[in-house]
């Protein structure tokens, strides 16, 4: 789902919370609060290091047939120009497999032995 779109959203949540005459507006307040949070709670921008290198790891949500999904993205930046990537349906699930697919291409560089990268993998799950 694009940001615009979500943002459209909780502001208009947030007008009508702002227009509910004041003895019901602390039920709309905390209504909108919540959508907000839950809403912004889709995305992840996270740091996490691999082999002593600091890379970074993002999550975006999108819209595929009507159903919610996940992209994820891990690069390390000053190391290599190597980036994972996956999508699931799942928030948790697409953390694993974006760790998965970047080791799996820093292995196949020859950039870590076999014994890291699984090393690293078996710490991550």
């Amino acid at each position: 789902m694009r940001v615009s779109v979500l943002t459209s959203v909780a502001l208009a949540v947030t007008l009508v919370a702002l227009q509910t005459p004041q003895c019901q507006a602390q039920g709309w307040e905390a209504v909108a609060a919540a959508l907000v949070s839950k809403i912004v709670g889709f995305w992840r921008d996270e740091k996490t290091e691999l082999l002593g290198h600091e890379c970074n790891f993002t999550v975006k949500p999108y819209i595929k047939k009507f159903q919610l999904y996940y992209k994820g993205r891990m690069w390390c930046p000053g190391w290599t120009p190597i980036r994972g990537e996956a999508s699931t349906r799942s928030q948790s699930g697409v953390a694993g497999k974006t760790a998965r697919d970047f080791v799996e291409k820093a292995f196949k560089k020859g950039l870590i032995s076999e014994q890291e990268a699984q090393q690293w993998l078996d710490s991550k799950a």
